[in-house]
């Protein structure tokens, strides 16, 4: 897994979020413009046994996808979604689901991005079953005030 001083400052901003640490969310791949996330379905996620509630799909979309959008940024600038929209294709059962975050069009102000969710099974097949199409505002680190 590539391991730029960027890349680890998006993984540990985010793995320092309260929501991260409760679900469980782990990176498994880094690269600009591509980011990989795992969320272990447990069953406090659940909305019956084993298959993962909507909410817990849709973080784990939003945090591959717009880590995706931060990994194209200039070095110092940080991001947050706009919206998104989640489609759920199929249930998400199995030991875990994986999100693979993408880079679509990178601009000035916005980052549109989108992530495919993939449900794990017990054996490591994967199944889609969730696409995310969302925007992040691009946030430009403020300028120091001039010592006076």
């Amino acid at each position: 897994m590539t391991r730029t001083p960027q890349l680890q400052r998006i993984e540990q901003a985010v793995l320092a979020m309260p929501m991260a640490r409760t679900l469980g969310l782990r990176f498994t791949q880094l690269a600009p413009g591509q980011i990989e996330v795992e969320l272990p379905i447990t069953e406090p996620l659940t909305f019956r046994p084993g298959q993962l509630q909507a909410t817990p799909v849709f973080a784990v979309a939003d945090f591959a996808a717009v880590s995706a959008a931060a990994s194209v940024l200039p070095d110092g600038w940080s991001n947050a979604t706009v919206d998104a929209t989640l489609k759920l294709v199929a249930p998400a059962v199995g030991r875990a689901v994986r999100a693979r975050g993408r880079v679509v069009s990178a601009g000035q102000l916005l980052t549109v991005c989108a992530a495919e969710v993939y449900a794990i099974g017990e054996n490591g097949e994967e199944r889609l079953c969730a696409t995310l199409l969302g925007t992040a505002r691009n946030i430009k680190p403020p300028v120091p005030a001039a010592a006076g």
